[in-house]
């Protein structure tokens, strides 16, 4: 138990406890994060809100297993990642990890419904599970009458609420996002992230989401940003 925790909560789905990171070119070694602690609770969204060049991206990919800490831990459902075999991060990744960027990265060829079942069937549902599985989301998301629609014919808006479902289909425990609607219209990027908060809380995802947009911030649960290579809260 660390003093980020309370007794009276279960462990936090997300916990980056103590990890470091750092580059070395020929010159010098660049320290990035210094020994940053971070949990987030099922069913909490966090925003992530800190300058180009203080660690953001690098915290994000560490908490995404896509880089390892060169010290510290990264714990995903209370259970330590960073000496497993990529394999198994890997696993971990495609079963209990939600990724949205700033891009959507939809699949072109693709109606917006093959979009989110591609993702299942890839991690072995099959079919009929993954259509229903993706229809019921689209739907949540207000797509329901989008389903057959390929990326090029769906709203920007429209299009990232897909890859929002996309991200959530497999049923994540951890959601990570970067921006997710920095490419949009300020009353679309409004909507698009009242239902992703909306999907945090009725799925029980823990949520950590970047952004620079200090109001839509201002929404989530907690705050924080990184100073000198640590996470700190923000009010």
């Amino acid at each position: 138990m660390t003093d980020t925790q309370s007794s009276e909560r279960p462990d936090p789905m997300l916990f980056l406890w103590k990890v470091e990171r750092r580059f070395v070119d020929a010159e010098q070694t660049l320290n990035i994060i210094k020994g940053a602690d971070l949990a987030v609770w099922p069913g909490q969204s966090v925003a992530l809100i800190a300058p180009s060049g203080t660690g953001k991206s690098t915290l994000l990919q560490m908490a995404g297993l896509l880089e390892r800490p060169d010290a510290g831990e990264v714990f995903i459902g209370g259970k330590p990642t960073v000496g497993l075999p990529d394999g198994a991060r890997t696993a971990i990744r495609r079963h209990e990890l939600g990724f949205i960027y700033q891009a959507h990265h939809l699949l072109p060829e693709f109606t917006a419904l093959e979009n989110v079942m591609l993702p299942q069937m890839i991690g072995g549902l099959e079919s009929g599970e993954a259509r229903q599985r993706s229809t019921e989301l689209l739907r949540y998301l207000g797509l329901g009458e989008r389903l057959t629609h390929r990326p090029a014919e769906l709203s920007g808006g429209e299009q990232q609420r897909v890859a929002i479902a996309r991200a959530v289909a497999n049923r994540p425990r951890v959601l990570l996002a970067d921006e997710p609607t920095g490419n949009l219209d300020p009353a679309t990027s409004s909507y698009v992230f009242e239902t992703l908060l909306s999907l945090v809380k009725v799925t029980g995802l823990a949520a950590l989401i970047a952004t620079h947009n200090l109001e839509l911030a201002s929404r989530m649960d907690r705050r924080v940003t990184i100073r000198d290579g640590v996470v700190v809260e923000l009010n």
